[in-house]
């Protein structure tokens, strides 16, 4: 393949653009926020579940609280119907009396161990919502940083893409200023060569491969007529003469 000498270095200037939008591409994908917000967004999925055990425990405790308290006023209410039966001389049999007495003994003993339950019910409670308010708290804070971290990615990756778009455009001027053969052999030597598809020879060594040329190969390209497309017999890419060449 043959091509201008000047097509052939502004050959170069393509592919310094490709290298600078693959440079950018690779930083918008390795932002730091990225792994600061993956972490975060891990520390507030466990938080959040925390959080609702901690909630599901402080109902369940309310729920056991409102029963043993209604428990609790069933057994005093009937302590007092048996006193105010005892006190109003209704019960006049003696063997009643012993009997609503022993009853009201029992349901005194009952109402002091509900009442503990109580007590042991409301302490548990207390407990959850005491850990409520502090996973709430962390819950708070922890979306905080994640809100600031998702922020400053955003922004990170707004500046990369005007870059990346600024640099498209300079690109697009230069590569239609280039034959069309000659960006076709460049673009698919850049997919078959991570990205590189043509270099310097620079000081007799290829900057695509960086391998010095040896004798034979550097007598080949001498030869070579400045419109030749020469290829590095390395690496095979497109590779580009200058007056910096060493030739």
């Amino acid at each position: 393949m043959n091509a201008a000498p000047a097509d052939q270095i502004r050959l170069l200037d393509v592919q310094a653009f490709d290298t600078r939008l693959s440079q950018l591409a690779h930083k918008r994908t390795s932002l730091p926020e990225h792994a600061e917000i993956e972490s975060l967004t891990k520390d507030l999925t466990q938080l959040r579940d925390l959080l609702v055990a901690a909630q599901t425990e402080e109902s369940d405790c309310a729920r056991e609280q409102t029963k043993a308290e209604q428990d609790v006023d069933q057994v005093r209410q009937r302590a007092v119907r048996d006193q105010q039966r005892l006190d109003s001389g209704a019960v006049s049999s003696p063997k009643d009396l012993e009997n609503l007495q022993k009853e009201i003994v029992s349901l005194a003993k009952r109402q002091g161990d509900l009442e503990d339950v109580v007590l042991e019910v409301m302490e548990r409670r207390e407990s959850a919502q005491e850990r409520v308010a502090e996973l709430t708290e962390r819950v708070a804070s922890v979306q905080a940083k994640a809100d600031d971290a998702t922020a400053r990615r955003d922004a990170a990756q707004q500046e990369l893409d005007s870059e990346a778009a600024s640099v498209t455009k300079e690109r697009e001027v230069v590569a239609e200023s280039i034959p069309a053969d000659l960006m076709k052999l460049y673009e698919k030597i850049r997919g078959q060569q991570g990205g590189v598809g043509a270099a310097r020879l620079y000081q007799r060594r290829c900057e695509g491969c960086h391998i010095e040329l040896n004798i034979t190969e550097i007598n080949d390209v001498r030869a070579a007529a400045p419109e030749t497309v020469v290829r590095c017999e390395n690496c095979r890419r497109i590779l580009v003469r200058t007056s910096e060449s060493g030739l």
